[in-house]
């Protein structure tokens, strides 16, 4: 970095622009455009570029961000203390599917080594997958895939690893609430990811309310019907352990009992070998974390860029976060590929609206403190700048949380923004790779689909140089443009898939617990 200070600005409109350098700059600093600073401004905060009056319009992306709370001179600092948010887009008077479908020729010749599956989906990972039915277990499930990583897998080198599939539901829960729907289809959708082959396992204690069968979606009174020696049978002999079975005498019949069945699982997975596989089978997950002003401008707009690469070229991406989405959503209505779909996306955040209400929240509380150090003033902001990962293609569908995708190209699938509990639903609705942006830093991954994590500004790309995947503050300092970093991502996406390349997540062994959602109540 030289020592002039640099302004980025989005959009002519604007009337406030962001500090490049790292460090900020001091009071009295003249800026490139000539602009003399009236009090130090640090690195991805806002500076006025004229004089805004007392309640006058803060813009940025040409949008208004807020209303600025007193008067502010041209060169002052825009800080959180000085902004007042305005109230998100009324949602009975959005514009639904618009806007002219953009005219994108399809992007032909590439592929990605991936592993077919019998229902013709692919995956990017190798993986045994042991779920469970309720919390109660999960100390034995983790005791197994310990012992399993240890004794199991070194025979069958083709299997990438096993991953349990702990969490806190299950029992002690409403379960026929309405909310419940949730938590149970993600776990459902989790067992038929396609990094898992098919080869899924469900350990469960025998009590629970949430019974193993209907993890592999067989209700109670498919159960009760069930004929011995038949085929559903044999699946759920082959599939689930239940610890209160009478059949077991203490807990190492338990874990000879898991680690055989495994291993019978193990057998079946080693079969598989990567090859070639069309991008259609190739869903792509985009999120965000530990956002800075500098997400909106780099990380995020090329992450978008890849994202109508993977569509033209006959894939899916999904982005996510309701509440990063609230506050621009009159910018995504018009992209609706139909009416319905546009529909879709109001029925998803008037849902989220009443959840917060409920719990006497509202959007404003997404915005982190790291959000509000790295520059964003408020979530108007933040939502604004995460957008961009949608990029320009129609959204064809709207994914309510834990639902698998139904249509290929870009998807909305409506998540809290929570990294873990988007994460975990991403991944039930069938993501099977990851891209995740951030500005203040984040060692997020998950051992079930690898995470590429792209960092929003280069001194944290700088920083983190080993567990950031790439760097796209370079857009912010001109070292490449929004196309060279679009076709980048694109290309680190498919070698991910492809395992050509592993990502720092997976290198350094760092996994996030999968999350689950659950708005019905606990009893």
């Amino acid at each position: 970095m030289t020592d002039q200070y640099v302004l980025i600005k989005i959009h002519d409109n604007d009337n406030v622009a962001i500090i490049l350098n790292q460090g900020g700059a001091p009071a009295g600093a003249e800026l490139d455009n000539g602009l003399v600073l009236k009090e130090a401004v640090p690195q991805g905060h806002k500076v006025t570029l004229r004089a805004i009056k007392e309640n006058e319009t803060i813009i940025r992306y040409n949008e208004v961000i807020g209303y600025a709370n007193k008067d502010l001179d041209v060169g002052c600092w825009v800080s959180e203390q000085v902004v007042r948010m305005p109230t998100p887009p009324n949602l009975d008077e959005l514009p639904l599917a618009t806007r002219e479908k953009p005219k994108f020729e399809p992007l032909e010749g590439y592929t990605f080594d991936g592993y077919k599956n019998a229902d013709g989906s692919a995956g990017t990972k190798n993986l045994l997958g042991i779920s469970t039915s309720v919390q109660c277990v999960a100390g034995i499930t983790d005791y197994v895939v310990k012992l399993i990583k240890q004794t199991l897998l070194p025979k069958y080198p083709n299997v990438d690893g096993v991953v349990a599939l702990n969490h806190s539901y299950g029992c002690g829960v409403a379960i026929n609430a309405p909310g419940a729907i949730v938590p149970i289809r993600t776990l459902q959708n989790m067992a038929k990811n396609p990094n898992f082959g098919g080869e899924i396992m469900v350990i469960g204690l025998g009590c629970e309310k949430l019974q193993p069968h209907r993890l592999l979606e067989i209700d109670d009174s498919q159960a009760v019907n069930i004929l011995p020696n038949s085929a559903a049978a044999k699946r759920l002999e082959d599939s689930i352990v239940s610890l209160q079975d009478e059949s077991h005498h203490g807990f190492q019949d338990m874990v000879d009992h898991i680690m055989e069945m495994a291993e019978e699982h193990l057998k079946r997975l080693n079969l598989r070998r990567r090859e070639p596989c069309p991008i259609s089978e190739l869903v792509v997950g985009m999120q965000c974390g530990g956002s800075d002003a500098f997400s909106g401008i780099t990380a995020n707009p090329a992450v978008g860029y890849a994202s109508d690469l993977i569509v033209r070229a006959g894939g899916s991406v999904m982005f996510s976060e309701v509440t990063e989405v609230r506050d621009a959503i009159h910018l995504l209505t018009p992209r609706a590929e139909t009416v319905e779909v546009g529909k879709a996306l109001l029925r998803e955040m008037q849902w989220y609206d009443d959840y917060l209400n409920q719990g006497q929240a509202d959007r404003s509380a997404n915005t982190t403190p790291g959000n509000k150090k790295g520059g964003l003033n408020n979530i108007v902001e933040k939502s604004l700048g995460s957008i961009t990962k949608s990029g320009n293609s129609p959204i064809v569908d709207v994914l309510s949380p834990g639902e698998r995708i139904r249509k290929r190209g870009l998807n909305f699938a409506a998540t809290p923004a929570s990294d873990f509990i988007c994460g975990t639903l991403q991944f039930a609705s069938g993501m099977n790779v990851q891209v995740f942006t951030t500005g203040r830093g984040t060692p997020y991954g998950l051992e079930v689909a690898p995470v590429i994590k792209v960092s929003t500004n280069s001194s944290l790309g700088n920083r983190w140089h080993d567990l950031i995947d790439m760097d796209a503050g370079r857009m912010a300092t001109k070292e490449i443009t929004l196309e060279e970093a679009g076709w980048e991502l694109f290309h680190l996406i498919l070698d991910v898939a492809s395992g050509r390349k592993q990502v720092a997540a997976d290198r350094l062994g760092l996994h996030n617990d999968l999350v689950l959602f659950n708005p019905a109540p606990v009893t």
